[in-house]
């Protein structure tokens, strides 16, 4: 799989990006337990190629332990890899302070093996007040620091609102940006942010392309859209969208992937894959062939969402 730049950091990595969350074991979410051998075999699997990016997190419970097993089984990371983490404060507490985002880079570097990270983000920074963060003893002081002292080779932030995700890119101190669900079929309104992102430099990774399962198994069988409730009007859109699929035989699934994949301004996009298997299978939603025509009727219903819709949550990137 060819390589794309991840903005300015000297770095590159697959269009598609491991996303671990569902590794960790959270039925509450996904509504499956993933049992340790699981989650161990799919980042060994993720590790024999052909991707070379894993995204994960500090709260993605028990994820970055498991990753850290599969490591050791494989004898490290591999050289061209990228492995990305986030820092969040403990589990039940909203603390992410300056201290705390050294005590998650800690425990990740732990739970992972490794004498320091490539790439760590702050995690949901909508949970927490902007000008703490940006204080003196602050997040983002520490996560300068830390970059500086040579712990982390690059940082950035993994969020949600556009608009808070863009006062942090015009600190001008961050190399990378994780925006979920804002760059689907459904929604393109992280556009701004990709634009500011591109202009600046910056790496631009998409998570969450079926919008949580919506653009995967249809409105029907999942009627939430970014882990709410969706609007009639945007499940119809929906329909709209799968019916059009169905007449030329691709997967809505594939759509939704190959949106993403094909901005020339996102360098990864992250898709969450729990078993082994659904690395082939995500590789052939890639890999599907999408006749112009479709693109013509699927771009027309996207559109409506280029300014965004109003099911948004707060919840964590899937």
């Amino acid at each position: 799989m060819d390589k794309r730049p991840l903005g300015n950091t000297g770095l590159s990595v697959t269009p598609i990006c491991e996303g671990t969350s569902p590794l960790g074991n959270f039925p509450a979410q996904y509504g499956y337990e993933v049992g340790e051998k699981q989650a161990v075999d799919t980042i060994l699997r993720i590790l024999e190629g052909p991707l070379n990016f894993i995204d994960t997190s500090n709260n993605y419970f028990d994820a970055e332990r498991r990753i850290g097993i599969a490591l050791r089984e494989r004898g490290g990371l591999p050289e061209d890899f990228v492995l990305a983490t986030k820092v969040d404060p403990e589990h039940g507490s909203t603390d992410l302070s300056g201290t705390r985002a050294r005590a998650s880079v800690q425990e990740s570097l732990e739970r992972l093996g490794l004498d320091h990270l490539q790439l760590v983000f702050i995690h949901d920074p909508e949970l927490h007040d902007f000008d703490q963060a940006t204080g003196p003893g602050g997040v983002v002081e520490a996560m300068v620091a830390m970059q500086q002292e040579g712990l982390i080779d690059h940082i950035g932030v993994a969020g949600g609102p556009i608009d808070l995700m863009l006062r942090y890119v015009e600190l001008g101190v961050f190399q990378a940006v994780v925006s979920h669900n804002r760059y689907t079929l459904v929604d393109q309104s992280a556009r701004p942010l990709i634009d500011a992102t591109d202009n600046r430099g910056m790496a631009f990774i998409n998570g969450a392309p079926y919008g949580g399962g919506m653009l995967v198994k249809g409105p029907d069988e999942h009627p939430n859209y970014c882990y709410s409730p969706a609007s009639e009007a945007t499940k119809d859109r929906v329909r709209q969208m799968q019916d059009a699929c169905r007449q030329y035989d691709v997967p809505l699934a594939a759509a939704a992937l190959q949106f993403s994949l094909r901005e020339p301004a996102i360098a990864s996009t992250i898709v969450g894959m729990s078993t082994p298997e659904r690395l082939n299978q995500t590789l052939a939603l890639a890999e599907a062939h999408i006749p112009d025509e479709l693109w013509s009727v699927l771009d027309d219903l996207a559109r409506v969402g280029r300014h965004g819709i109003e099911e948004h949550s707060s919840q964590t990137l899937s």
